[in-house]
């Protein structure tokens, strides 16, 4: 079945990829048609790539040495140490056992303390700590999705694939870090600012900076892994990626170890959780997929299947991780904007591989009936993002490109119908493959503005 041109409801994906996970025969995928389509279908896509830019030198070194850095287990939940109890919120959580606790986001004795749901899975034997968070902004709902479906009884329980009786370390799950945004619909906390610029926070300072120092000191400070779920902001939307800081040793680890096809490779800004982990030691990825006030099912689904992927790659559940054919490493792109005003229709969405010159969006003007213009794209390449909104202006950006000159025929070969990438664990679960066996694309570029989401102004994004 292919998820992609018949997407599945969105209450059927635990059981979906469920059976995608659980599943010990796996059979290499057949290839999509390559014949191309006289027209471009106007469906949404999130669909990823499987390409890698060229990194600049100085910034390969870094890198290579990085993997030469991971090690193997830290001594602290060394295996051969032993079950023990698992310390979290005041609470002691005895090995083979499933908790469902809340935590407060502020430390009050009136008002309102904004108590989340965590849910908490304790393994019977020795292992990392591995902390899952969604809504660090409240209006992205791709993140609350999955981890909510993760916590079901489809997932976890007793012969389950997150069963604790079998699983080795800890698994924290917060769906919903940002409640008040959340239930505002909102992205910021309640005093306007945004919680991932604001880490490692202060107990003294504003509303929060308070929540992001009880966030990092209670929560991320005594994690392993982190991966922070996160969607576009308004007025667009992202194909499903990875952001890392690839010169972090274990960051580099998890990042790959998703699954997908999509890493980019980037620092965070300052201030974002990501960065502020990195700088003490804490592995941190983010994943990017769909865009904000959506429920995207092709996101979220590739949401769960990176977090088993990443499981069973730390050896924290039973089952090889999957890997795909090729991988994406950028550190640069190009951007696609509208040189007139008026309004947008996108032709080619967010995961779409298009030509120098192809027509990927249109502009026209209802005061002006009759006249529309034609937005190509400069180059050749991949749509990691696309825009939304529907107004622009001259000089408004519309797409997001990673451009390609290499690879296009591996590329190719994993495109649909509709000249879209199809993601990894979308088309059925991909075979094992030793990761010198993934071919990485190499491109040239640099991020514009200094972080992937720079030149869509409205927000300073990057997660």
């Amino acid at each position: 079945m292919n998820f992609l041109e018949n997407p599945p409801p969105i209450f059927l994906i635990p059981v979906l990829v469920a059976a995608i996970v659980a599943s010990d025969n796996i059979e290499d995928s057949v290839l999509p048609n390559l014949d191309k389509p006289t027209s471009r279908s106007k469906r949404r896509r999130f669909s990823p790539i499987k390409i890698a830019n060229q990194i600049p030198k100085s910034r390969r070194r870094e890198i290579e040495k990085a993997l030469e850095d991971v090690s193997g287990s830290p001594k602290q939940w060394s295996r051969s140490s032993g079950p023990t109890n698992h310390s979290f919120l005041r609470k002691r959580i005895k090995p083979g056992s499933i908790r469902n606790l809340q935590y407060d986001l502020l430390d009050v004795e009136i008002g309102e303390s904004w108590p989340v749901p965590v849910t908490v899975l304790h393994g019977s034997r020795p292992g990392p700590v591995v902390t899952l968070l969604g809504a660090v902004h409240g209006d992205e709902l791709v993140g609350p999705l999955a981890l909510t479906y993760l916590c079901g009884q489809n997932f976890m329980g007793p012969e389950k694939i997150l069963d604790p009786s079998t699983l080795a370390g800890t698994l924290r799950i917060i769906p919903i870090v940002n409640l008040p945004g959340y239930r505002r619909r909102v992205r910021y906390f309640p005093d306007g600012r945004d919680l991932n610029r604001a880490f490692p926070g202060n107990p003294d300072s504003n509303t929060t900076s308070r929540v992001a120092d009880r966030l990092w000191k209670l929560i991320i400070n005594n994690s392993d892994y982190v991966v922070d779920f996160h969607t576009a902001a308004k007025g667009r939307t992202n194909l499903p990626q990875i952001r890392a800081n690839l010169a972090h040793p274990g960051s580099n680890k998890i990042g790959r170890a998703f699954g997908i096809e999509t890493i980019l490779d980037t620092e965070g800004p300052r201030g974002s959780l990501r960065r502020v982990a990195n700088a003490n030691d804490i592995a941190c990825i983010t994943y990017e997929g769909g865009g904000s006030d959506e429920a995207d099912p092709e996101s979220v689904q590739v949401s769960i299947f990176g977090i088993i992927n990443l499981l069973r790659s730390l050896r924290m559940i039973p089952g090889y991780p999957s890997k795909p054919r090729f991988r994406i490493l950028a550190s640069g792109s190009v951007w696609i904007r509208s040189d007139q005003g008026g309004l947008l229709d996108v032709l080619a969405p967010a995961g779409s591989f298009v030509e120098k010159g192809e027509i990927v969006a249109t502009v026209t003007d209802p005061e002006i009936p009759g006249e529309d213009h034609d937005i190509l794209s400069p180059e050749r390449g991949l749509l990691i993002s696309t825009a939304t909104h529907p107004f622009v202006n001259s000089g408004s950006p519309i797409g997001h490109l990673l451009p390609v000159k290499r690879g296009v025929s591996t590329l190719k070969a994993s495109l649909d119908d509709d000249d879209c990438l199809i993601i990894s664990g979308l088309d059925g679960d991909p075979p094992w493959r030793d990761d010198d066996d993934v071919e990485d694309i190499a491109v040239f570029g640099e991020w514009s503005g200094g972080s992937p989401d720079a030149e869509w102004g409205d927000v300073e994004d990057d997660s």
